[in-house]
C-alpha cells in the first residue's frame, strides 16, 4: 500500500478540509444491507447489534432513521498509510485539548474525522495548528 507513514511529515502536511453538509450515524438491522445504499451513507460498520451508517442527515431524516446529533466531517488530504503510527493520537489529542469529541474513521487513502457540528470550525482550526512550524 502507498501513503506516508512519517509521522513528522504526516503532520506537516495535513491539510484538514471541512466537507459540506452534516453527516449522522444511525443503526438498522444486519438484513438486507443493500437496502439502505440508496441513502448514500459515506460510512459502514457491520457489528453484531446491527449496521452502522454514517450518512447525511437529510437521508436519515428522510428515511425516518434513529441517529445521532449532527456531525462534520473533517478529512485529511494528505495520503496516508494505514500502517502510519501516530496521526490518530495526535490528532485526537488536539482536539480532546479543546474540549472536541473526535470519531475517526480511517478509510484507504484518508483519514476522515467526525466532529459536533457546533465545534466544526473549531476542530478545523486545532488540526491546522499541528501543521504549523511550531505545532
Amino acid at each position: 500500500m502507498s501513503g506516508l507513514t512519517n509521522l513528522s511529515v504526516l503532520l506537516a502536511t495535513l491539510e484538514p478540509v471541512l466537507l459540506e453538509g452534516e453527516f449522522v450515524y444511525a443503526t438498522v438491522p444486519l438484513e438486507r444491507p443493500q437496502k439502505y445504499l440508496d441513502l448514500k451513507p459515506i460510512g459502514l460498520f457491520f457489528e453484531k447489534e446491527g449496521l452502522t451508517l454514517i450518512l447525511p442527515k437529510e437521508a436519515a431524516e428522510k428515511a425516518e432513521l434513529a441517529s445521532s446529533v449532527p456531525f462534520r466531517c473533517i478529512t485529511m488530504m494528505v495520503q496516508s498509510s494505514l500502517e502510519a503510527v501516530g496521526m490518530t493520537a495526535v490528532m485526537a489529542a488536539a482536539l480532546s485539548k479543546e474540549g472536541i469529541s473526535a470519531n475517526v474513521v480511517a478509510a484507504y487513502y484518508h483519514d476522515h474525522i467526525f466532529v459536533p457540528a457546533a465545534d466544526a470550525e473549531r476542530a478545523v482550526t486545532a488540526l491546522r495548528a499541528l501543521s504549523a512550524p511550531a505545532g
